[in-house]
């Protein structure tokens, strides 16, 4: 029997996913973000003048520390919320699928309860600039 402290099969590559940004996006400024506190943001591509496709993430701060997921249940493929109010978590702890209430822990996405466990969100590799800008990390 799987445990959830491990995931059980790898999420696709963020650069996979319908719509991803290019490395180096920006995607925030730290000081902006609360620790603790979840923040969503959208991504436009710059030919998308109607913005009608979204690259839709999670940011998340604990301390100095900044993890950013693909807005993206691991169960069923939807957002796991849909605007700020609608995010469930617990700060430090957990974000959680308002859909089906999936809950994933915020240190590594692996979800620990609900129809995906052991499977993870999608992680977004990001660096945090001298200037405090949060963006997408280059490979290597």
């Amino acid at each position: 029997m799987n445990t959830p402290s491990e995931p059980t099969a790898e999420p696709p590559p963020w650069h996979a996913l319908a719509h991803a940004p290019a490395a180096g996006t920006v995607l925030g400024q730290r000081a902006a973000l609360a620790d603790g506190q979840p923040m969503l943001h959208s991504i436009f591509a710059p030919d998308d003048v109607a913005q009608a496709h979204p690259f839709r993430v999670i940011l998340l701060r604990s301390g100095q520390d900044i993890t950013v997921y693909a807005n993206r249940c691991a169960h069923f493929g939807v957002p796991l919320a849909a605007t700020q109010q609608q995010l469930i978590f617990r700060p430090h702890q957990s974000l959680s699928c308002n859909v089906h209430y999936a809950r994933y822990r915020w240190s590594d996405g692996v979800c620990v309860q609900g129809d995906c466990e052991g499977e993870s969100l999608v992680r977004i590799p990001v660096t945090v600039d001298a200037d405090g800008f949060i963006r997408i990390a280059f490979p290597g």
